[in-house]
Parts: C-alpha cells; structure tokens; sequence
C-alpha cells in the first residue's frame, strides 16, 4: 500500500492559515459546484448531509423539562455521574466488557458531538514532539471524514493518507505502513463502520492497529460513531480488543454518538471512553475552547443510552432504505454496505453526476472526491464516487432514488 503526504503550496499551509480548510471543506466545495445550478423535479431532496430526518425518541421530552431550572447553571467538562455511568454500562452491554475495564469516572467522558471529539484528539495527542527534525505524522483513510485532515493540520501534524479503496477492502491495511512514518506518527483515525463506504472491521484488524499503536507509542482514535447502523451483525469495537488482549486502555480512544444511533443529531451529545491520560488533556481543551454539555441534555442523554427499542426501530428503518435501494438501483448500487446509512456509488465522475442529479433530479449529493485527496499518482480515489445519505423515511428515499435512477441510467456520467 503506498502512503502519501500532502504536497504542493496550497495545502503545505494548512497548519499556518485557516483558508486552506475552509477552501478544502467538502460542504464548502459542492456548494460552490452547484452555485447558479436549480434544482430539477419536485421538492428538493438533500441526500448530501448525513442528518438523520428521523424524530427523536418520546423519551428526551421528560428529562428535558425535569431539569429546566440546570439551563441556568455552567456544565462541568466531565459531565454528570448518571450520565457517566450509563455511557460505561452501554459499552460494557454492548460490547461484552468486563465491568473493571472503563471506570466511568477515569475512563468516560461526555462531548459535545464526536465532531469535536475528533478534532480535540489531534490537540491533545500532538502535544509532545515525536521527532526533532519532522512534523508528526497522522494517519487517516482516504477517503476520509473531513475532520480528520483539518484536526491534524490545525494541530501541527502531518496528514498522512492511508488507501481505503475497493482493493483493500475500504479500510487502510496497518500492516502496509512504513516502518519510518510509523516512528513519527502521533495519531491514527480508524473508522468502522467507515464513512463513506460502510466498510467494518473484523477484531483482528482493529487488534493490529491497537498493536501497532502500543509498538510504536502513538493514539488509535477509534470512530465508531456508526456501530449501531449495522445490516445484519453488530460491528465488533476496539474496546473489545483491548479487552481479550490485556485488559488495558492504554494508546486507544473510542468514540460514540446519539446523533445516528437514536436520530439526535441537534443535542450534540457523545462520548469518547479510553486512556486516562488522553481524557485528562481533552477536558482540559474543553475547559479552554470548547463547549460542555449542558445538564438537561445530559439528563436526556443519559435516558438514551439507557434504552435499545429505539435503537432497534432506527436501524429497521435504514435497513429498509437500503433495502428499497438494491430494488431500485440494481447492480449500479454495488455491494450492500455493512454499516452507516451511506451509499459508495461508483458513477464514473462525482462531479458531473452531482450537479445532473441537482439540476435534472432535484437530488443533492456529495462527490466522492471532497472525501479524498489525491495519491502519489495524482489518483483521487474518490473521484468516480458519490456519497448518498439514505437519512431518509422510507417514502421520500423511495422517491429520491428513484428520480436519480432516471437520470444515472439516462446517459453516462463521465
């Protein structure tokens, strides 16, 4: 596998200026693609962004209007003992923990959303020199979530982009890593199940990086904020792995989200469990910069985790979705994802197939491409890809996917 830096002046000063990230910001380039583009067809359908459209559960109304009188009291970084306590039971549930393994008041903190998480992890684990004389390395899938690459250059990193295509199964190979970028690496993203392509990973693979990680002395951020999106068998975690290893928390941090799993994307409401150590200086970050969860969200946070009916009737219907989709897409929908609520399709040229699907079809979705960076070769291993996000009811993606068959059968995309 070859790993690839960034290269050329532009994308060189993204840790001295913030322009280049917001030039390179996915959102920020499709918008810029279809400016002056109407939208065809009926209402528009925005299948970009993935924002469940679901309603939130019954359940967050009581504890919301139970602590009103907390909107008026600062929250503490760490969150509340209820809170804590039921995040560290969720895992413990669902991923078979021994109940020693995360301390709730150690190991388990909420954030608000693992957006932030995700950036604040680079901050905090780029806090000590890997090498005198090179940037840290930081290493990411390509294609990749957008925050990973602006975490690691606002940080002072090097983003290095690791191959997450069809030939390595969308998800990096470890073991392809060169021994000297593994030297000076501080960071790893590891995604599963992977946004964009729905890859998941096996213990195994997660237990390589967690090796790797202890070998070379570097943090594995485990994103695993898709775990509950699953089609048929629940995505093994990293916690799991350090579990059935030696029971340890150290180099590994994992994240989790009720954005997707219980359709709460407004509460900003996550968790990140793992090494006390990286907790501590996230806190910290939080404290300085960053926004603690309020308590009556905290309160609803808490009764969410607590509870799986909801869970269960979330992923139905996005299973459904992706059902609706093989009926409708057919071969061009390639293999079913194993997790996410996200379709991969190859269509030839992202680009050109975004804007006829805006401008004929009244379908708006993200180009491979603003998921990736160019290879060695000058390859973006996006480029042939759309990002579809079946967020959905059942009703409106059978109507959207079926507008966009119109018009991906109707002429190439090329």
């Amino acid at each position: 596998m070859a790993v690839f830096r960034h290269s050329g002046p532009t994308l060189s000063l993204m840790t001295d200026r913030l322009d280049p990230l917001l030039r390179f910001h996915p959102f920020t380039r499709l918008n810029t693609l279809l400016q002056g583009v109407e939208p065809g067809d009926k209402r528009p359908l925005l299948f970009s962004v993935g924002e469940p459209q679901a309603t939130p559960p019954e359940m967050i109304k009581a504890p919301l209007v139970q602590n009103l009188a907390e909107w008026g009291r600062y929250p503490l970084a760490v969150g509340t003992a209820e809170f804590r306590k039921a995040a560290a039971d969720w895992l413990a549930r669902r991923f078979h923990l021994p109940a020693s393994l995360v301390d709730p008041d150690r190991h388990l903190m909420p954030i608000a959303g693992t957006r932030q998480g995700l950036f604040f992890i680079a901050l905090a684990a780029l806090q000590e020199p890997v090498s005198a004389s090179e940037r840290p390395a930081v290493l990411m899938p390509n294609p990749f979530y957008h925050v990973y690459a602006g975490a690691a250059a606002m940080a002072g990193g090097e983003p290095v982009f690791l191959p997450a295509t069809a030939a390595t199964g969308f998800l990096p190979d470890p073991e392809a890593i060169d021994r000297r970028t593994l030297e000076r690496t501080a960071l790893a993203y590891v995604c599963s199940p992977a946004n964009p392509q729905g890859a998941v990973a096996t213990k195994p693979y997660l237990a390589r990086w967690l090796a790797l990680a202890r070998q070379y002395g570097f943090t594995v951020a485990f994103d695993e904020c898709y775990s509950e999106l699953y089609r048929d068998t629940p995505p093994a975690g990293a916690l799991e792995v350090a579990a059935e290893a030696d029971g340890g928390l150290d180099n590994l941090v994992v994240f989790h989200s009720l954005s997707k799993r219980s359709s709460g994307a407004g509460l900003r409401s996550g968790f990140i469990a793992g090494e006390e150590r990286m907790l501590k200086r996230i806190a910290q970050l939080v404290n300085y910069g960053g926004v603690a969860i309020p308590y009556p969200i905290l309160a609803a946070s808490t009764a969410l985790w607590r509870d799986e009916a909801h869970v269960a009737a979330n992923r139905a219907l996005y299973n459904e979705n992706f059902a609706l989709a093989r009926r409708i897409l057919g071969n061009r929908m390639g293999a079913t994802p194993e997790g996410g609520f996200f379709l991969w399709l190859d269509v030839g040229n992202g680009e050109t197939a975004a804007k006829r699907l805006w401008a004929e079809a009244g379908v708006k979705v993200l180009p491979g491409g603003y998921m990736a960076r160019p290879d060695a070769n000058g390859q973006n291993p996006g480029e042939r890809y759309v990002r579809v996000a079946l967020v959905y009811d059942a009703a409106a993606t059978r109507e959207g996917l079926e507008r966009m068959a119109r018009v991906l059968t109707s002429g190439a995309s090329h």
